[in-house]
């Protein structure tokens, strides 16, 4: 496939790697520079574009996305923060009969963590424990808490209601994410938990996700790409 990457920082260095190695074209890397409100997402450069995979700033990501499926271009998106804007570009998307896949986490291992979250918080739901979610990442990160502390809240949420699940976030050193679910009871303690070693497992899941969107039209998420499947 010819993929599309939009964003040239940490992530989108490690996409254009992982989707090399895969076998797949890469003709650009499009840069903040020169992509200001997604001015730079233009037919030209597209043109026998497959999918594009956009990691950018919470900042940058509608207008991008926004231009991406008016060209109707597929897209792959892992920039988080920009969630207020997600139900209209849904509605763009479908609109059009373009496609847009949208995830606040590529791992594999993060999404088997958010069904087992809410299979825990299922049957914890009438017990007595106190739970809390706490999650680490390098002190460059922008937004606290993590999208994914985000998601597994709302797992955990959806399964119990009656439980707040606070989310504790620390920013500190060069830690690439770490997400940890802890549900304490009078004599036990039960903890779930998440680390990644290098993004490089964001980028495999996100040329993952490119692979699977490719000829399909709709709204999906990540979950969608691994267990579509599953019941």
């Amino acid at each position: 496939m010819r993929l599309g990457i939009v964003g040239s920082g940490r992530m989108g260095a490690a996409v254009r790697v992982e989707a090399l190695a895969r076998g797949h074209e890469v003709p650009f890397a499009l840069g903040r520079g020169e992509n200001r409100d997604g001015g730079g997402i233009d037919p030209e450069r597209f043109t026998g574009v497959d999918v594009a995979i956009e990691f950018t700033r919470p900042d940058a990501a509608a207008a991008n996305v926004e231009r991406l499926l008016s060209l109707g271009i597929p897209v792959v998106t892992g920039t988080i923060g920009w969630q207020d804007h997600l139900l209209r570009l849904q509605q763009i998307a479908r609109e059009r009969g373009g496609a847009l896949l949208h995830s606040a986490n590529f791992s594999i291992g993060v999404q088997l963590l958010l069904r087992a979250v809410r299979e825990v918080a299922r049957w914890t739901r009438e017990q007595d424990f106190d739970a809390a979610i706490v999650e680490r990442h390098h002190k460059a990160k922008l937004d606290a808490p993590s999208g994914t502390a985000l998601a597994i809240q709302t797992a955990a949420r959806t399964a119990d209601p009656a439980r707040e699940y606070p989310i504790t976030s620390i920013r500190q050193g060069h830690d690439p994410g770490s997400h940890l679910v802890r549900w304490d009871g009078k004599h036990e303690t039960l903890t779930l938990a998440h680390e990644v070693r290098d993004r490089a497992v964001f980028a495999a899941g996100a040329v993952r996700a490119a692979e699977w969107l490719h000829g399909k039209r709709g709204v999906f998420t990540f979950e969608d790409v691994l267990f579509e499947e599953a019941p």
